[in-house]
């Protein structure tokens, strides 16, 4: 098919996208909202915490900041292999809430030109790709599910795959497949299920291509040479960042997830009304007027879902153009084939439990290793925002066969439903409210739509277009779920006046052996991740993966916002325990009283150091130093985590290590030369030798070296490091080394 006028419409269609997303995004583009949540509790310290790694001389592969250090190289939640937040780390010192807002809203529009280039190439109507595009970047979970950065950039780096591999395919380009390449390692460094997904469509795209070839076999070998240029370079690009996650991914606490606990994340089939009306449920009001599943108002539906997850609107237009193209038949041409079966495919799998379709899914590698099917709402958009214009597409080429009235047929069942389900479940009446809208934004959709053949073939995509850009700014506009007024997160950013940050700041010590922690514990959702954006460090955090070892004897959960998040299993029963001494626990910055968050102590039981507008500050006066040397060590019990620690234990004169223990020695002195967040120095003073214990994290690719030897690493008390120290002075060196280790990790497997 010849291309519609490539340069001036593609001009066209790429100012008039340009235009859509300034209006769409404006609100959060001009600073007077900001994207919340996860986008900015957990993201964004870890961007914060690179940009200052990156501007001070540090190595940012390694945070000491949360659950006593952690691997941000091998974490697929930090910023280190987000290439649009890597390199606004890379260009700001201290990247704002903003900026990194303009970074996320810069990667949908590029995934917006994406599509828009992928309609040009197969020669459809730019119009029909413009509707595509602003469905694709602000219709569905790109929109709903905004504050999951990785998963957003995942879906642009998706299409811009898409676009580049197609291109090396048609064209037998080198050039081609070398972009494609770099594009697809992109989208693999996101680690998320949103990559694996989109990977296996890619895989598909390809296949797609043979089977539609008119010489299969032709087709097969002229796509070799670009397809392993570009498979080569995106192996450069991604393996070993993806190599070192699934190391980490052993060690943590998310190994694998059983079917069950995947099930729970599975949507609603309730939740497929929203492809018509998008606010149905309340998604973007206060929690209190939520009430779809899962929520109080449908019992015990052992889903485990945030409440905007559900959320399928890309607009009414669209919603119809999708209904009118599969009615037609049109979905299935060979031209659109592909991205129908996709669709169908990815909406059997988001519907998880709720069809015999999850436990066959279950087969397919990597598919164990995400909790949510529900995540694929973002490809399930993608693809209905390409199928949707690929409908207008043929609308404005007088292609699409309809009438509109099984298509309206369709919409009036759905409203009639939607009204019987409100009734039932007794929904609030904002519910009524969405109902309403939605059924206006419907009807004026439906009118433009039929009377399409009435209109200028010029003036149809312009009006198509300000119909569709109305009601995404309505339906889908700033909400509690997806935007939320900067002041919320000031205590992030590095330059706050908040008096609690600058309480700890003041009292914190540094100094030879000592570096102070402190616990941020139920001060709200923006507090968790604190730590990374203030150097302080902090012996919880927010991150669904951690160290299995660490979470077990520590306790740390995915998340610390509320007092009843803090768990306090056997080996570490209460903050008054010789483990949170050993991790040097100083201080308890908690947003109730401590007796609130620990029961088995008395409200006076440690010292009130200060009381903020946020926080309740205590002062654990026997926290330990970093470093010290013990002259004794023993095993560390099998059943540490089950049974705690052994009664009458003195940390100071005993470390239990894995393995044998040492012969016992005189002990000695320590204190800290140099700390950064990879690299540590500690100096040692002993008669005849003992241990010395750093009091950080244990990990695997940690190494130790005294006069240039490298000596082991032990884990102590089941999870921070020991190392056997000779008689007299030593230096002992402790690196973070996670190329090579990680590399010789695998070769022993």
């Amino acid at each position: 098919m010849p291309e519609d006028r490539p340069p001036f419409s593609l001009t066209i269609a790429l100012g008039l996208f340009g235009l859509a997303w300034f209006v769409l995004a404006g609100p959060w583009l001009i600073g007077s909202v900001t994207i919340p949540w996860d986008g900015k509790a957990h993201w964004y310290p870890h961007l914060v915490f690179a940009s200052a790694a990156f501007h001070g001389g540090e190595n940012a592969a390694w945070t000491p900041n949360i659950f006593a250090g952690s691997p941000e190289i091998a974490d697929p939640q930090s910023v280190l292999f987000s290439v649009p937040l890597l390199l606004l780390a890379l260009l700001r010192p201290s990247p704002s809430l903003l900026a990194m807002d303009w970074a996320v809203f810069l990667m949908l529009l590029a995934g917006g030109a994406a599509v828009i280039m992928l309609f040009r190439d197969r020669g459809w109507h730019w119009g029909g790709a413009l509707v595509a595009a602003i469905a694709f970047a602000f219709g569905a979970a790109a929109s709903w599910r905004l504050q999951h950065l990785s998963q957003v950039f995942s879906l642009c780096w998706w299409a811009i795959s898409w676009w580049l591999l197609s291109r090396a395919l048609n064209r037998t380009s080198l050039v081609h497949g070398v972009l494609a390449g770099l594009a697809a390692g992109a989208l693999l460094l996101g680690r998320d299920q949103v990559a694996m997904l989109s990977a296996y469509l890619l895989a598909g795209v390809v296949l797609d291509h043979w089977l539609r070839a008119q010489d299969r076999g032709a087709a097969l070998r002229a796509s070799l040479l670009p397809l392993t240029v570009a498979a080569i370079t995106c192996l450069l690009v991604a393996a070993l960042p993806v190599l070192m996650s699934a190391l980490w991914g052993s060690e943590s606490n998310r190994v694998v997830i059983d079917l069950e606990g995947a099930g729970r994340g599975s949507l609603h089939p309730a939740h497929l009304l929203t492809l018509a009306i998008g606010n149905l449920y309340g998604a973007a009001g206060m929690l209190a007027n939520h009430w779809g599943p899962p929520s109080p108002t449908w019992g015990d539906t052992g889903l485990f879902l945030a409440r905007n997850m559900g959320v399928l609107y890309s607009g009414a237009i669209p919603f119809f153009l999708i209904l009118a193209t599969i009615c037609s038949g049109a979905a299935f041409r060979s031209e659109i084939r592909f991205v129908t079966a996709a669709l169908v495919l990815m909406l059997l799998y988001a519907l998880g439990w709720y069809t015999p379709a999850l436990p066959l899914f279950w087969h397919v590698p990597g598919i164990d290793l995400f909790r949510r099917p529900a995540d694929a709402v973002f490809v399930i958009g993608g693809l209905a925002a390409i199928l949707a214009g690929y409908g207008a597409h043929l609308l404005l080429t007088g292609r699409l066969a309809t009438r509109w009235i099984v298509e309206t047929g369709i919409a009036f069942l759905l409203v009639i439903l939607a009204m019987m389900l409100i009734l039932w479940k007794q929904a609030p009446m904002t519910a009524w409210v969405s109902l309403l809208i939605g059924i206006v934004t419907l009807v004026l959709s439906l009118a433009i739509l039929t009377a399409a053949r009435f209109i200028k073939p010029g003036l149809l995509p312009l009006a198509l277009v300000a119909v569709l850009v109305q009601d995404l700014a309505i339906t889908n506009a700033p909400s509690e779920s997806t935007a939320l007024p900067p002041q919320v997160y000031d205590v992030l950013q590095p330059a706050t006046a908040d008096p609690t940050v600058a309480l700890l700041k003041s009292r914190m010590i540094r100094d030879g052996d000592r570096r102070d922690r402190v616990e941020l514990i139920g001060l709200g959702y923006p507090w968790q991740n604190a730590a990374l954006s203030h150097g302080f460090e902090d012996t919880l955090g927010f991150n669904p993966v951690r160290s299995a070892a660490y979470a077990n004897l520590v306790g740390a959960e995915d998340i610390a916002a509320l007092p009843g998040q803090r768990r306090f299993p056997p080996a570490f029963p209460s903050y008054r325990s010789p483990l949170a001494d050993i991790l040097g626990l100083r201080f308890i910055v908690s947003g109730v009283p401590i007796n609130e968050v620990d029961k088995t102590l008395a409200s006076d039981a440690f010292l009130l150091v200060a009381r903020t507008p946020d926080a309740y500050i205590y002062e654990n006066a026997r926290a330990l130093p970093r470093v010290w040397v013990t002259p004794a060590t023993a095993p560390t019990p099998p059943d540490l985590a089950t049974a705690g620690f052994p009664a009458g234990l003195d940390p100071r004169e005993t470390v239990l290590i894995e393995g044998p223990a040492l012969p016992r020695r005189s002990g000695g002195t320590a204190r800290i030369a140099a700390y950064g967040n990879t690299e540590i120095v500690v100096e040692t003073e002993t008669t005849d030798g003992g241990t010395l214990v750093l009091a950080d994290a244990w990990h695997p690719w940690w190494r130790a070296r005294i006069s240039g030897a490298e000596v082991p690493v032990r884990r102590a008390y089941g999870l921070v490091r020991a190392v056997e120290v000779p008689a007299g002075r030593a230096t002992v060196r402790f690196a973070f080394e996670p190329v090579r280790s990680a590399l010789a990790q695998l070769s022993r497997r």
